[in-house]
């Protein structure tokens, strides 16, 4: 599925993305003490940061993965960055009380993927679809399987006419 062939579209604004990853980091101030975060990159990246500002959790990770051609058609699961040998070592470092955060959990295939690298970390999204919902262990809002999410770092603002044309 992608843009094209969606049924619905979901435009999400940067105020409200912020919203949604401070409700996000509020829904898992209460399940736990987190001792590092683990941002999928690209798209976790910004929720990672709200939710480690807002938990004061200082350690933060990226696993990068493409799955994602250049036309928004899903394909094979490629990592690009593994998690750092060091942070899976570090004896600091509790796998119980990793925080793995990604903006959207989608069919649950990357999920799947960083799961195996990290089985213990607990899976936290701003979105999730119902194909992806075993694998992620919290999230804010659900959206339907054939909902494209347009993300702010995705759209930028721009005049839209009025239906009456005279009215510009």
């Amino acid at each position: 599925m992608n843009s094209d062939t969606s049924s619905k579209l979901f435009p999400v604004s940067w105020d409200q993305f912020h919203r949604d990853s401070k409700a996000l980091a509020w829904r898992l101030a209460d399940k736990g003490s987190w001792s590092a975060i683990i941002a999928v990159t690209r798209g976790g990246l910004v929720p990672a940061a709200i939710v480690a500002r807002e938990l004061n959790v200082r350690v933060i990770e990226t696993v990068c993965l493409s799955s994602y051609s250049t036309e928004n058609l899903r394909g094979e699961i490629k990592v690009l960055k593994k998690i750092s040998e060091n942070l899976l070592k570090d004896g600091n470092i509790h796998f119980g009380s990793v925080l793995c955060i990604d903006d959207l959990v989608d069919t649950g295939a990357t999920m799947e993927v960083v799961k195996k690298m990290i089985p213990d970390a607990h899976v936290a999204t701003v979105y999730a679809k119902p194909e992806g919902l075993d694998n992620v262990d919290t999230y804010i809002t659900e959206v339907s399987q054939d909902t494209w999410i347009y993300f702010p770092w995705d759209t930028e603002l721009q005049f839209v006419p009025p239906i009456n044309p005279e009215g510009v």
